[in-house]
This record gives structure tokens, C-alpha cells and sequence, in this order.
């Protein structure tokens, strides 16, 4: 949140890089040592299974591109999912059950693609990146959606993909923030065209800085109570309960959309001057309405928690 409220794409490098490190708990020990011990280690990567790979003999051989690779050009471990296929490219899983692996791949083999020309949160570098037929040798990967934690601890009880989507919150909730006390600040000298008075004494200000203020703190108050809720089953040696995964992916989810919401809001208010790159809340609009189409707190992620909500059968395995 805080990282969010000075800069949106160093809070994303951020959660991106630390909920990836999560990995380290989950692979073999030997490959964990020499991935992540050194020095300056980083990891990043993208985790759906778009790349293919097929087992040969001592690993995998891995091709792939894929998108949304933020701050991977800083890594020194670069990952991507994979599914595994026959060498007609039919779906084939290992003997063993190994299916859709979250590779770890070797930087030499990655080559980077300048693809990242967006709307918002343009500093994370968030590019397209590709191999092709890269060796993997066995046990540099993770599943995600399986994995068994190699070592013990809170942390590694609590979901990885809960952990993820509250970086995507609280970076949602810091632009937010700094979007609020921009639009104050604005507000309290500009006085609009064809005015004899500040913004700040408009009456529909006054209501929007209000309801900022509140949405805002609602928000964070949520995540923080779901997340430390969860967080708590957690440090008592148990894994959280699909009960507590939902409420901590509503909370998320709403954190990220009602903040885009706010920021939308104060940059209409804010006039004509808003559009201008040099008004702070320019960027702030456009950070904001990114950070709201991240896969794991979209709009359509409020759909999971009802389904749960109504005790619907559910595919949890990304909570």
C-alpha cells in the first residue's frame, strides 16, 4: 500500500517478485538452495499453463511465450506455466501425474519482446517473454495447484494464490490513497473556469472527497480483517478454510474495483486539468483502471464468491 502510494509499478514489481519468491518453499530443497540463496535473487513470471513442454530424459524441453512478465527483465529466476504434451502436441501427463508445472526457467534461454505499451502501471515492465525448446532439468518446477511445502511455517500454509491477489489490493487501495490526497490538494487552489470559488467549495466536492475517504478506509479495513483472520488459522499450524480463502478473495476483489472507482471519480471531478500528464492524477486514472483487470481481482471474480456464497460446487483450486 504504501509503495502503491508513490509509485504503482514499483508496488507491483514488488508482490509480483515476493509472491513468485513463495516458490522457494515448495521446490526441492537442492533447487531452492541455488535458485534463491545467492545474493540479489528475484523471481518473477507468469504462472497459467501457455507454454508446452514435453519430458525427455533427466527434465523438461519447454517452449513458450508469455504475456504480463513484470519485472522479469530484473530477474535472475524467470518462470513460466507449462502444459505437458506428446510429441504431436496432444495433452499428455508424466506417469507420475505431472501435468501443468510452473517452470523455472535458465535467463540465458528467456528472450524478451518490447510488447508493453499500455495504458497504465507502465514502469513494471510487464512484457511478453519466450523460449524455445529450453531445457529443464527435473524438479525445477512447482505445481501450483498441488504442490506440498518442503518447508513449515505460516506462511507456506497460507495460500499463494490469496497472498497474490492481496499485492493486486493493497496496490489497488495505495493509488487510491495517493489519488485522494491529489485531488484535495488540487481542489483546495483551483478554482474553475467561469467560478469565483475554490473546487473545494463545490458542495458535489465536498460529497466526493467524503465518499472517497470512506470507501477507501472500508476497503483496506476488510482486507486487513479477512487477511488477518485467515492469517491466524495459519500461524495455529492449520491451512486456511475455503470459508476463509473466499472471504479473503472478496475482499481483495472489492478492494481493487471500488478503489478504481475512486480514482475514476476524483479524475472527472478534478476537471480539465486531470487530463494533463503533468496532473498527478492522470497517471493515478490510469494505474488505477489497469491494476483493476489483473485475472485475480477482476469484476468477474465477484462471480466465484457468490457461487461459494450460495454453496454451489466450485473449482477452489486458485483461491
Amino acid at each position: 500500500m504504501e509503495l502503491a502510494r508513490h509509485d504503482t509499478a514499483v508496488a507491483w514489481c514488488s508482490f509480483i517478485a515476493n509472491t513468485t519468491a513463495l516458490t522457494a518453499g515448495l521446490l526441492e530443497p537442492r533447487w531452492a538452495e541455488e535458485l534463491f540463496r545467492p545474493d540479489g535473487a528475484i523471481a518473477g513470471g507468469f504462472a497459467a499453463p501457455v507454454g508446452r513442454a514435453r519430458a525427455v530424459e533427466g527434465g523438461l524441453r519447454v517452449t513458450g511465450r508469455w504475456q504480463w512478465g513484470s519485472g522479469t527483465q530484473h530477474c535472475t529466476i524467470i518462470g513460466g506455466g507449462v502444459l505437458l504434451v506428446d510429441d504431436d502436441g496432444a495433452v499428455a501427463p508424466r506417469e507420475d501425474g505431472l501435468l501443468a508445472p510452473f517452470v523455472l526457467l535458465d535467463r540465458d534461454d528467456v528472450t524478451f519482446h518490447d510488447t508493453w505499451h499500455v495504458l497504465g502501471v507502465r514502469g513494471s515492465g510487464s512484457t511478453d517473454y519466450e523460449v524455445t525448446d529450453a531445457f529443464v532439468p527435473e524438479g525445477r518446477w512447482v505445481e501450483l495447484t498441488r504442490a506440498t511445502p518442503q518447508v513449515d511455517g505460516a506462511l507456506y500454509r497460507f495460500s499463494l494464490f490469496s497472498l497474490l491477489a492481496g499485492g493486486i489490493g493493497c496496490t489497488a487501495i495505495g493509488v487510491a490513497e495517493r489519488a485522494l490526497e491529489e485531488f484535495t490538494t488540487q481542489a483546495l487552489g483551483k478554482v474553475p473556469q467561469g467560478s469565483g470559488r475554490t473546487l473545494s467549495e463545490r458542495p458535489s466536492a465536498q460529497a466526493d472527497v467524503a465518499k472517497a475517504e470512506a470507501t477507501i478506509a472500508s476497503a483496506r479495513l476488510f482486507l486487513l480483517d479477512a487477511y488477518a483472520d485467515a492469517w491466524a488459522t495459519a500461524e495455529a499450524g492449520d491451512e486456511p478454510s475455503i470459508e476463509q480463502r473466499r472471504r479473503v478473495r472478496l475482499a481483495t476483489t472489492d478492494a481493487t474495483q471500488r478503489c478504481a472507482d475512486v480514482v475514476s471519480r476524483l479524475h472527472r471531478a478534478a476537471g480539465g486539468e486531470a487530463v494533463y500528464q503533468r496532473c498527478p492524477l492522470e497517471r493515478l486514472f490510469r494505474d488505477a483502471n489497469v491494476v483493476s483487470q489483473h485475472a485475480m481481482a477482476a469484476e468477474r471474480t465477484y462471480e466465484l464468491a457468490g457461487r461459494l456464497a450460495f454453496g454451489l460446487d466450485s473449482d477452489t483450486s486458485t483461491l
